[in-house]
């Protein structure tokens, strides 16, 4: 069932991070799907989820400049 604000009441289950609120939600209270990111096993999963991807995109930063022949 969905609320007036988006999010829904479908009991509980997996964790998401809300890029919206800045916040941890689960199936209870989540956001429509492209405000968010998941799921997650935990909670802290979520909580972690921004910090994974700007250490992902740096990784693959360098994997492109490595490829370029640029040095960084």
């Amino acid at each position: 069932m969905s609320n007036s604000d988006g999010t829904t009441d479908s009991g509980g289950g997996p964790y998401y991070w809300c890029l919206r609120h800045n916040r941890v939600e689960t199936d209870r209270n989540v956001c429509p799907a492209k405000v968010t990111m998941g799921p997650y096993r935990s909670p802290t999963e979520a909580e972690q989820a921004l910090d994974r991807v700007a250490k992902r995109n740096e990784q693959l930063d360098a994997e492109d400049a490595k490829w370029s022949g640029e040095q960084r």
